[in-house]
């Protein structure tokens, strides 16, 4: 699949990134499993570090997604009505390459580095 996302915005809610790990597909909010990103807002743990972390993931995550064909795997909602899914470029996470990188962490066992 190829397409064209955005930044969230204002509004803006069909398909867009709205941070490392929740995008909007064609009008479906996607979860993405298995990892976590930091929190792009100001009052978290671990304040300015973990925002300017959070925006660095939601581009990166951007360009991934604008860059590359990718293929989604859906697996129910979560508590927050939100679709989990996995999306993969080449047969490798999305989450996978933000960790790699050092962008994200394993989720639910990885350690929050950025608190």
């Amino acid at each position: 699949m190829r397409v064209q996302f955005r930044m969230y915005g204002s509004g803006q809610r069909h398909t867009c990134v709205v941070d490392g790990d929740t995008v909007w597909l064609d009008g479906m909010n996607l979860r993405l499993q298995a990892y976590d990103t930091p929190e792009p807002y100001n009052d978290i743990c671990g304040g300015a570090q973990e925002v300017a972390l959070a925006n660095r993931a939601s581009a990166r995550l951007l360009d991934l997604l604008n860059s590359n064909s990718f293929s989604v795997e859906t697996f129910g909602t979560d508590r927050y009505d939100r679709t989990l899914a996995t999306i993969r470029i080449g047969g490798t996470d999305v989450g996978d390459i933000l960790i790699s990188e050092g962008l994200a962490r394993r989720w639910p066992d990885g350690n929050e580095f950025w608190c």
